[in-house]
């Protein structure tokens, strides 16, 4: 049986190891919804500006379905300790800016955000 001390300690390693892996993650929505609203276009393009920015500390990943289709290419942003971003109808162009003004110089794009009704 595990005492409270190890479990304790456990957590404590886990937290250490995550200070240690500081990267932000990018997610775009390659779900058949996402690939027909052009979100492999942006996936690539997200890809380019990080390579030619030469982020080495941001990772542009896949995911099948994140939800509201009908606001595809979808495309999330994870900044370690920060809520979670999410864009909507984002473009080529839009991804580009979504590098350079939010991973960058970290400033949410705001005109990309789901609209409260």
């Amino acid at each position: 049986m595990i005492t409270l001390k190890e479990l304790s300690e456990i957590k404590e390693r886990f937290i250490e190891n995550g200070k240690k892996e500081q990267k932000i993650n990018i997610v775009v929505g390659l779900a058949t919804c996402g690939i027909a609203a052009g979100a492999k276009a942006v996936y690539n393009r997200l890809n380019e500006e990080v390579k030619a920015r030469n982020l080495k500390n941001v990772d542009v990943k896949i995911a099948g379905c994140i939800g509201m289709c009908r606001l595809e290419p979808l495309v999330e942003v994870y900044v370690p300790g920060e809520s979670k971003v999410t864009y909507v109808n984002v473009t080529e162009d839009n991804a580009a800016k979504i590098v350079n003004d939010h991973i960058v110089n970290g400033n949410i794009v705001t005109e990309m955000l789901v609209e409260k009704d």
